[in-house]
């Protein structure tokens, strides 16, 4: 199959959803970091998170039509969404956050459906409350029929790696749910220095990295080999600790006892976003990481997002069959779409 350059054939893996209002709380006394929505300029609207703004977004990030518009000029077939991280909602109560995921996960499924498969929809659960986040993962793979879910880089301070969370991946590897890691309330946000703008640019590659990392110490696709997990950005810092960890899992014996394959081995079995707004970098993750492992990412439609992602690998320098892997190939593998002639 050869690659036609200037194709609309991408699958964008990396896309958010923000719905235009939240629905109120049916219990007795609302949390108070329950979201809402407050009118901005234009045709934007702000996300209000304990009475503060947390991001102001245009009404891309819910009216389907005005989505499917863009996609045509970046390139783009399909885009996956998943909703904004910070609406996982960890923090909260888990019996409100499946409360507020629930009517996110049905939004997502609408927004699919308007789309007559255009938009494929990544749910998400409640992770701070296993067995309400098990019986969200059978909802969302099941009854709206998606082949996923978004997850945080951390649980509440968990990282994914750590066994409390297996149950979860279990669920998944049984279910077939792809899964996908974003960033959400990093790491050392008190060793920056600078506006809050730079817990996106800095704080996030970093807790994506560590996630990741924690994955292989873990040996989480050791005990789950047949799982599908991605990770954000390009998984962060992941390929410049790669070596280290590779390096030290021959050095240290108690290293090579707990990590069951080696790390570099373990990392060419997840899949990566394309989010590193740098070709050379790009080319760096496929030698780390394998042609076969990486997928489009773009973080639409916030203004932080890559706006010419298809033209970025294109213009790469890798050959045909590898730009086609990265354009969509590798997503239908990792999504478990079926496979159509492109």
């Amino acid at each position: 199959m050869k690659h036609s350059p200037g194709c609309a054939c991408g699958i964008d893996t990396h896309a958010h959803v923000v719905p235009e209002n939240f629905p109120a709380y049916i219990g007795s006394k609302i949390p108070s970091d329950w979201p809402a929505m407050a009118q901005a300029e234009s045709c934007h609207r702000s996300v209000m998170i304990s009475g503060q703004v947390y991001r102001t977004v245009s009404d891309k990030s819910w009216d389907t039509a005005k989505r499917l518009e863009d996609l045509p000029a970046m390139g783009l077939a399909n885009q996956v969404v998943s909703p904004m991280p910070e609406l996982l909602s960890y923090w909260m109560k888990g019996s409100d956050a499946h409360q507020l995921l629930r009517f996110l996960n049905d939004q997502i499924a609408g927004m699919a459906s308007r789309s007559n498969g255009v938009l494929i929809g990544l749910g998400a659960v409640p992770l701070q409350d296993m067995d309400l986040a098990l019986r969200e993962l059978e909802y969302v793979v099941k009854t709206l029929g998606m082949p996923g879910v978004e997850i945080g880089s951390n649980i509440n301070g968990v990282p994914i790696g750590a066994p409390a969370l297996d149950p979860f991946f279990a669920a998944c590897e049984e279910l077939g749910a792809a899964v996908f890691v974003h960033a959400i309330r990093p790491a050392g946000m008190d060793r920056l220095v600078g506006p809050a703008a730079l817990q996106q640019v800095l704080a996030y590659p970093g807790d994506v990295g560590l996630a990741a990392a924690s994955a292989i110490t873990g040996n989480l696709l050791v005990r789950r080999p047949k799982l599908r997990i991605a990770f954000s950005h390009g998984g962060g810092t992941l390929a410049s600790l790669l070596p280290r960890l590779q390096q030290g899992w021959g050095v240290f014996p108690g290293l090579k006892e707990s990590v069951l394959q080696a790390p570099a081995e373990q990392a060419r079995k997840f899949f990566y976003d394309t989010l590193v707004f740098d070709r050379a970098t790009l080319r760096h993750l496929v030698e780390c990481f394998g042609a076969s492992q990486l997928l489009v990412g773009t973080d639409y439609p916030f203004n932080f997002h890559d706006r010419n992602p298809v033209e970025r690998i294109e213009s790469a320098g890798f050959e045909a069959e590898v730009v086609a892997s990265l354009l969509y190939r590798n997503a239908e593998n990792y999504l478990g779409l079926k496979k159509e002639s492109k």
